[in-house]
């Protein structure tokens, strides 16, 4: 049975700001998957304090998820902080741009190079648009064999699933895209 580990990034949520219904939300949906969750923490937005959360939580779990700190803004590490963690780098995908750039043109805004940073995700990762919000989500696989796996189970693959945090946003990909 795969194993799975939850990380809600966001010092607004560390610091109760704002209420963390997303761990809740995708705790009751790896639940109905019958998936075991090992794990559920809560983070700031910290790159490096995330990358080395998302390495330990990778070390216990198969499906690591994060939610959170995937925005335009610079305190929204979470892009970065999970190419770290896998040893990546992050690579810019012009047709997320163009994406990106349409849905706030809809909201008859002009893109701002801030927002042009939500078009960068870690290399190789599976990119998965956001249709309702402009933080596209991402997947890592990470395989048994890869150096950052200290503790690897044999023949057992990981992912890495990170989320937007605007809960709208979490629920409709989670919901739409990643549990089908």
């Amino acid at each position: 049975m795969p194993t799975a580990e939850i990380i809600a990034i966001g010092t607004e949520l560390l610091l109760g700001e704002t209420a963390d219904t997303n761990t809740l939300y995708i705790a009751r949906a790896l639940r109905g998957l019958g998936i075991d969750l090992f794990r559920a923490q809560t983070i700031g937005d910290n790159a490096g304090r995330i990358a080395e959360t998302v390495r330990l939580a990778l070390e216990r779990a198969d499906i690591v998820i994060t939610t959170g700190g995937l925005g335009p803004t610079v305190d929204d590490p979470t892009r970065q902080a999970i190419a770290d963690s896998v040893g990546a780098t992050l690579e810019f995908h012009p047709e997320l741009w163009e994406q990106i750039s349409a849905r706030i043109a809809r909201y008859g805004r002009t893109p701002t190079g801030n927002q042009k940073r939500q078009a960068f995700i870690p290399k190789d990762a599976i990119v998965i648009e956001n249709p309702v919000g402009t933080a596209p989500a991402f997947i890592v696989e990470i395989s048994s064999s890869s150096a950052i796996m200290t503790k690897p189970k044999k023949d057992r693959n990981k992912v890495v699933i990170s989320l937007p945090g605007v809960p709208r946003e979490m629920e409709t990909l989670l919901t739409d895209t990643i549990v089908p």
